[in-house]
């Protein structure tokens, strides 16, 4: 890292700490999520660790992080109190980082670590998978749950199956019971590879795989700015990371981990909890789901990023609207939760450092709808026998999207694109049951609400019946 050696003094105390972190992803979240709070603990002197980063696939960024010694920026930007915010910092808690693919015997010699007792992961939701053919002397494995249960069992024989160097799990990956999901998979593996019963136990005994929720936006490597903001800081950064202010973790496990990882501690927003359902359901419902039903119908009025869509005082009412009247009201989370995670939700839509591409969001838009707007739909119609109208309105602008697909770049499954494109709405609600998981073919209320919409939205376009709703 150019000019940076005048900073290496400062941090040389704290890379002498003993590995205790073993993080799979070197990614753009990871370094701005997991290793600026492991820096935070580390300045405030409530850890003492340091981690070591493992490339979880054949290409990577490991090279450019050994050039610049494990050391990056972090720039977190956005609105505070409605305030724009810049808060900078130097992250210095990497201390090794290692490609399994190039140089495999220093990744699996980190199994026999005493000191190692975290391992934190972020290998996209593709990353906990299963794949078959893979084997025990593999170097590595494809997979990276196969990566984990051989280094495990490394650790298991090495220590002669001791029950205190177990190690503890937080898998930051985007899908539901991702600790659970892993140590599954892990369990598949270690059966099917013949590895012993005590082995097994000392898994099911000695490790601990939470699951987690993770919540921050990072933009990853600033292009356009890069110039400015490093010669504001006096120094070149290729692995410069930009992200938004906001942070949360959730995570679900026994209340040692809180003593080990005193996360909470350093001021960011992080929670341990027995169940971390209800944080869940607040970030899919709430921050997700108003996500989902905006980006159909801001897309069809020309707009492209969400805050561009959010500056409309049309579509600030709309989100404003189907927040507080119609998402909330079907979550049994404390009111005034939920009224402050919805002020930290528009701060976050009106970052004027964020450009939050609204085609991004309508990746997979079908099967998100699924999970993220369709159940407060029902859950509204259930609880107060009506519909809520922001929302089946963001169902009718969600197919008209598909049926305009000619106008955008979609990215969904092809059944999904040509089911929705190419069919008529009683058809569609006669067959999306099947692809849902839910059958709303006999709910007459919604069909009938959804095309009063739709046919609408086709003859005058969205703006209209967006602005008569949010004024009614």
């Amino acid at each position: 890292m150019e000019q940076l050696s005048r900073k290496l003094p400062l941090v040389r105390f704290q890379q002498s700490f003993p590995e205790k972190v073993l993080m799979f992803g070197e990614g753009a979240f990871l370094r701005a999520f997991a290793c600026y709070a492991i820096d935070n603990m580390n300045r405030k002197g409530l850890f003492g660790g340091n981690v070591t980063i493992i490339q979880p696939i054949p290409e990577g960024k490991i090279e450019l992080l050994r050039k610049q010694e494990g050391l990056f920026t972090i720039v977190a930007r956005g609105l505070e109190n409605g305030e724009k915010t810049v808060k900078t910092s130097l992250v210095t808690c990497v201390s090794d980082y290692i490609n399994p693919y190039d140089d495999y015997s220093n990744y699996i010699k980190r199994a026999r670590n005493p000191e190692l007792r975290f391992i934190i992961s972020n290998t996209t939701e593709a990353g906990i998978s299963y794949r078959a053919g893979e084997s025990i002397n593999d170097m590595p494995q494809a997979s990276f749950p196969g990566k984990v249960t051989a280094f495990l069992y490394e650790r298991f024989v090495f220590f002669n199956g001791d029950k205190k160097k177990g190690i503890i799990f937080l898998p930051c990956e985007l899908i539901e019971n991702n600790g659970a999901k892993l140590k599954e998979l892990v369990l598949i593996y270690a059966n099917e590879w013949g590895l012993s019963e005590d082995f097994i136990r000392w898994i099911d005994e000695s490790c601990i795989f939470t699951n987690t929720l993770v919540d921050r936006i990072v933009a990853g490597y600033p292009h356009t700015e890069a110039d400015k903001i490093c010669n504001k800081l006096g120094y070149r950064d290729e692995l410069l990371n930009a992200c938004e202010l906001f942070y949360f973790w959730a995570i679900e496990g026994p209340g040692q981990i809180r003593k080990e990882l005193p996360l909470d501690k350093t001021g960011l927003n992080v929670v341990f909890s027995e169940n971390i359902t209800p944080y869940r359901l607040r970030k899919v419902r709430l921050l997700n789901g108003a996500h989902t039903c905006l980006a159909p119908a801001a897309l069809l009025c020309g707009y492209k990023t969400v805050g561009e869509a959010t500056e409309d005082v049309t579509f600030k009412k709309y989100l404003d609207r189907a927040i507080f009247k119609e998402i909330i009201p079907t979550l049994d989370i404390n009111r005034n939760v939920l009224e402050g995670f919805a002020k930290a939700v528009f701060e976050r839509f009106s970052n004027p450092y964020i450009r939050h591409e609204l085609l991004g969001i309508t990746l997979n838009c079908v099967s998100k709808f699924k999970t993220r707007v369709l159940p407060t739909i029902l859950e509204y119609q259930r609880r107060f026998g009506e519909l809520p109208p922001i929302l089946t309105f963001s169902f009718a602008a969600l197919i008209a999207f598909y049926k305009n697909g000619g106008r955008f770049k979609l990215t969904d499954e092809e059944r999904d694109i040509v089911f929705l494109r190419d069919n008529k709405l009683d058809i569609i609600f006669k067959n999306i049951s099947g692809a849902w998981d839910v059958d709303i073919s006999g709910n007459l209320q919604l069909q009938s609400a959804v095309e009063e919409s739709f046919y609408f939205i086709k003859k005058h376009g969205v703006k209209p019946l967006t602005e008569r709703l949010v004024n009614d």
